[in-house]
């Protein structure tokens, strides 16, 4: 009898547990509903992996201040599983802790998974090692199994991160995003319905599946069984909606990308919107009964080697490491004239119609300055290379299981060789060396269309070593040319119309840097400068000073270290102008490119990388400016500082 009463009682606790209202997220007619009621989603886009862990909440807290109900963010698949079948959902990859984060903050998610993200991200967020093999990088975004299966298998590991977060099991995601932009890449709507069997199959089946499209590719790009948005910038408001509705009438209308800003590139002016014209179109699209979502809300950084690229009819854009995009909330937290202006018209939609339904702005984290840090220490790249890897031709990195950083091709040339040297494609800026003497530079951003560049003259009486390091700039992050998007060397090298074979291949991804031994003495400076210190000079004061180009006599490679002392931490902008090209990293944390080619002349250092006392910086500049480099701590950045003259630059 006693256990036959357990049992019932068992069977009651199970029944009511079931019996509990689960919440619903879904549209009905024309608008959203969540758990049975009108529900108008205000949303802001910030990415966990542009955003240092430590600032997840108090950016969280800044779009709730805005008077978003709702955030979105992009998973880079190439950050969390960067080499196959080994994934990582640690410190700041770990995507569910930033969920609940959000959840924690009273915000909703609306997740976009991918597979492709696009987001100025390196191959949009693709991994890179899709390309080592031409079959899997040629079915990039196809049904082809050679894409799909690693696809699904990515799908399946992250839907045991996400999927117990989706609104109908408690937790914050309302909608899930099946794939991005589709309809600009192609329109196999089979490859499409395929997707969408496997997020159903993975979990994704307690939140809104759906598929974002630019206005004017929607019908590429959606399918009948999956809710469809729209992406679309300023000016685009009613021509953006009205396609949507013409595609699907009476649907919910949902603008998933309103662009408030753009990104920058390097060598080009940097770029902003004004805030009139986006007051104009979020007051249209609101009062239109759709919902939104604000890309960027708060861009952040591309830290790393992650920023990615573009190709525009045919001219290679590679994109700085600050992801600002002139949003409401700038690069480092701070409010900008954008964000009030938006508060006040999402205020109108938050309640009681005006700002005192939002929380208080909280304050922005601290700021602070450090004094010029000089680089005393340094160490040439060429001592300090890994064992090479032989190889009769040469080949691009992804070849020799590397995706990020830079590669060194070195082979022989015999006594009395001359002629022209070219380099097929090479991706994406490449420094030819001759007995180490710096002898050209090609600069994929200057390329002709189909990606030629000007050959390099050589000439030897003896025999030779010829180096050619080739720095990858970000993959193209859209259009279907994200699949010939190898870097380093991807076609043939020749000399005099005749293949060079017999090469000695050094992969520099920059995980491992070197250790530093011995000071930049006065006579080490010397015998750097000595010989170009007055032509450095007359270039700078001339302005014709090419982005990128060594201006040193010997133009050596170098890595750079120092030890700071700090008495309080804090954010800061490091100024990157007496540097050339190449990567930082503060105490392990890499922070990103600089270039000299403008317009970014500052990199934002995240106060919690750095410690009260001794810190460490080291820089890796392919192209050193000076024999004393150095950098400061500034308050502000500078993100629209000059650019270079792009017409000296194409080969010194």
């Amino acid at each position: 009898m006693k256990r036959t009463f357990l049992a019932a009682l068992l069977i009651l606790c199970t029944l009511s547990l079931h019996a509990q209202p689960k919440h619903t997220f879904t549209t009905q007619g024309d608008h959203f509903v969540l758990d049975g009621k009108p529900f108008k989603v205000l949303s802001g886009e910030m990415h966990y992996e542009r955003i240092p862990r430590a600032y997840w909440h108090a950016r969280l807290k800044m779009a709730k201040a805005m008077g978003l109900n709702t955030i979105a963010t992009y998973v880079f698949w190439n950050m969390h599983e960067p080499t196959p079948g080994h994934f990582d959902f640690t410190g700041n990859n770990d995507v569910a802790a930033f969920i609940r984060a959000a959840q924690e903050e009273g915000l909703y998610v609306i997740l976009r998974t991918g597979p492709y993200s696009c987001a100025e991200w390196d191959l949009g967020g693709i991994p890179a090692w899709l390309l080592k093999d031409p079959a899997s990088a040629a079915a990039l975004r196809s049904n082809d199994p050679a894409f799909m299966v690693p696809a699904e298998r990515w799908i399946d590991r992250l839907a045991k991160e996400l999927t117990p977060l989706q609104i109908g099991r408690d937790g914050p995601i309302l909608m899930t995003q099946v794939e991005n932009e589709y309809g600009n890449f192609g329109s196999d709507h089979v490859y499409m319905e395929h997707l969408h069997q496997i997020f159903l199959h993975a979990g994704f089946t307690d939140s809104l599946l759906y598929t974002a499209d630019n206005w004017r590719n929607i019908p590429k790009g959606s399918i009948p069984d999956l809710f469809a948005a729209t992406n679309f910038g300023i000016g685009n408001h009613q021509g953006g909606m009205d396609a949507l509705e013409k595609v699907r009438p009476g649907q919910a209308l949902f603008v998933s990308e309103y662009w408030p800003g753009w990104f920058d590139s390097w060598g080009h002016p940097h770029e902003t919107r004004p805030i009139g014209p986006q007051i104009e179109d979020l007051d249209y699209i609101l009062k239109r009964g759709a919902g939104i979502n604000i890309y960027m809300f708060h861009g952040g950084t591309s830290f790393g080697f992650m920023s990615g690229s573009s190709l525009i009819k045919g001219h290679f854009l590679p994109d700085v490491t600050s992801y600002d995009y002139d949003a409401p909330l700038d690069e480092a937290g701070h409010t900008t004239p954008k964000f009030f202006a938006y508060r006040k018209v999402l205020a109108q939609y938050a309640g009681c119609g005006n700002e005192s339904c939002l929380p208080p702005v909280p304050a922005a984290p601290p700021v602070i300055t450090i004094p010029q840090i000089d680089l005393t220490r340094s160490t040439p790249l060429w001592v300090n290379l890994p064992k090479p890897i032989p190889s009769e031709l040469p080949q691009p990195m992804e070849h020799f299981d590397q995706s990020y950083g830079y590669i060194l091709y070195r082979t022989q040339l015999p006594a009395h060789t001359h002629g022209d040297l070219v380099i097929d494609q090479v991706h994406d800026y490449a420094q030819i060396y001759l007995d180490g003497k710096l002898i050209g530079t090609l600069d994929r951003r200057f390329a002709d269309p189909k990606g030629n560049l000007p050959p390099v003259s050589i000439e030897t009486s003896d025999p030779a070593r010829l180096d050619i390091l080739v720095a990858d700039d970000g993959r193209i992050n859209s259009t279907r040319n994200m699949r010939g998007e190898t870097k380093g060397i991807t076609h043939a090298v020749t000399l005099a119309g005749q293949p060079l074979t017999n090469w000695q291949v050094y992969p520099l991804p920059m995980t491992t840097l070197p250790s530093f031994s011995r000071n930049v003495t006065r006579s080490t400076a010397s015998r750097y400068a000595k010989a170009s210190a007055l032509a450095l000079s007359d270039k700078q004061k001339s302005g014709t000073l090419a982005p990128g180009v060594c201006t040193l006599s010997n133009c050596t490679p170098t890595f750079f270290q120092a030890d700071f002392t700090l008495a309080a931490t804090g954010d800061t902008f490091l100024d990157i102008r007496n540097l050339g090209k190449g990567a930082l990293w503060i105490n392990g944390h890499i922070i990103g490119r600089f270039w000299n080619a403008g317009p970014q002349q500052t990199l934002y250092v995240p106060g919690p990388w750095l410690r009260k006392g001794r810190n460490q910086i080291i820089v890796f500049d392919m192209a050193p400016q000076s024999a004393r480099p150095h950098v400061a701590g500034l308050a502000q950045p500078i993100l629209n500082g000059p650019v270079a003259d792009q017409t000296t630059s194409k080969q010194q």
